[in-house]
């Protein structure tokens, strides 16, 4: 019995057992068909020899075909043998090029990786340079920081104790002297700190100003002497005169009121009623009457009347205690004020004032104690400068000052001869 292989049988016994073809290996039924002769011989063994010799010439006739089948199919698939061969090769040669492939990349990256940690080291080492640079010029910035700190310090230092030095060279080196009676036995009058210039017509501003400063230097101490200095005044509004007068009389602290140059009017009134009085000789002090200037005002004649009726309850309120100081009635005061002058407005130097008793004392030198500081280094030489009154020229050309609206029962006594007081 003959046993033949298809192509694709044999494709796939080449495929699975490669080494069929290299070794030259029997068909497949070869075994078969060795079993079966194996068995035909056993079953022959009883047969004939002329069987016999026949199985024999047929088995080896199929054993030839069989090999000759072997060689075709070898033969046959040599070519799928060396395809399969050389796409095996091929694969091998793909997969050693993926390799390669892979290996380069892998070595790119690694000399990537490598070149990139080399200057990630450089950048490092460089930022630490630097860091350590940037330290070094902080520190450099640092210390002259620190120098021109010491430095600035030092010359502000210096700057504030050359300032120390001349705002101390402003102040002299005493202090007030505080005296009970301030009049010496040498005719030398010591005024204290206790001080209040009144300068300027006496207005009410200026009344504030002088009787607060009482009431205050009072409060302060109530027996050192409390001086009201009159550089020049040529008086003014009588309630504010009068209210400066009631405050000298309540203090507790004696109030000693000084002309350095002039007092009229309100003012002289201020110096002639005070109880301590003093003035320089050649000061000068004027007594008149009340009078009174209404510009622009329509009165009628009751109106008159009435505001000469005022004015005179005025003049008794402060003539007949000044007549009185003297020793006179009030009409003997107002007779010698225009015997003395025509206009009434009585002018004696401080001397003579001594005599008639407008004055108290009568010095030859005045020690101000309380000018400490350098009068050329204060902002205004005299606080009574706030209350000047604004000079202003008319149309023609004349200078003059509009005083201060009075309150309706109050009027000017106040000295002014050339109108340079006007009132609106």
């Amino acid at each position: 019995m003959k046993s033949r292989l298809t192509l694709p049988l044999a494709l796939l016994i080449a495929t699975a057992h490669p080494t069929v073809a290299r070794e030259e290996a029997p068909p497949a039924d070869t075994a078969e068909n060795a079993e079966a002769t194996s068995s035909e011989d056993s079953e022959t063994s009883e047969e004939s020899p002329d069987d016999a010799a026949g199985e024999q010439d047929e088995r080896a006739l199929l054993a030839k075909e069989n090999r000759l089948a072997s060689e075709r199919l070898t033969h046959e698939t040599n070519e799928l043998r060396a395809e399969i061969t050389r796409l095996k090769m091929e694969r091998e040669l793909i997969t050693e090029r993926l390799a390669l492939e892979s290996a380069r990349r892998n070595e790119a990256v690694r000399d990537a990786v490598a070149e990139m940690e080399t200057e990630r080291d450089l950048l490092a080492r460089q930022g630490e340079i630097a860091k350590q640079r940037a330290d070094k010029l902080e520190n450099q910035l640092k210390a002259m920081r620190a120098e021109s700190a010491l430095e600035i310090t030092a010359l502000q230092n210096e700057i504030r104790r050359i300032e120390t030095l001349e705002q101390r060279a402003r102040f002299a080196d005493a202090e007030p002297v505080y005296l009970k009676n301030p009049l010496r036995e040498d005719g030398t009058l010591v005024i204290s700190d206790r001080r209040i210039p009144l300068n300027g017509p006496v207005t009410s501003a200026l009344a504030d100003f002088v009787t607060t400063r009482i009431q205050f230097w009072n409060n302060m101490d109530r027996e050192l002497p409390i001086f009201i200095v009159i550089d020049s005044s040529p008086g003014g509004s009588v309630m504010a005169g009068y209210r400066i007068l009631k405050a000298m009389e309540a203090s507790e602290a004696p109030v000693h009121v000084v002309v350095r140059s002039f007092a009229a009017s309100m003012a002289a009134a201020i110096c002639t009623l005070a109880e301590h009085s003093y003035a320089y000789p050649n000061a000068v002090l004027l007594h008149h009457q009340i009078s009174n200037t209404i510009i622009g005002a329509r009165l009628n004649l009751t109106e008159q009347r009435e505001f000469y009726q005022r004015t005179t309850r005025w003049w008794d309120r402060f003539g007949v205690p000044l007549a009185e100081k003297m020793g006179i009635t009030a009409d003997e005061f107002i007779e010698l004020m225009y015997k003395n002058a025509s206009s009434g407005d009585w002018t004696e130097f401080a001397d003579e004032a001594k005599k008639l008793k407008w004055v108290n004392h009568v010095v030859e030198a005045i020690e101000e104690t309380a000018i400490l500081q350098d009068p050329d280094t204060t902002d205004e030489n005299d606080n009574t400068a706030r209350f000047q009154l604004e000079e202003k020229i008319d149309a023609d050309g004349k200078p003059f000052v509009w005083l201060p609206r009075l309150d309706p029962t109050d009027v000017w006594f106040i000295y002014n001869p050339d109108g340079y007081y006007r009132t609106r």
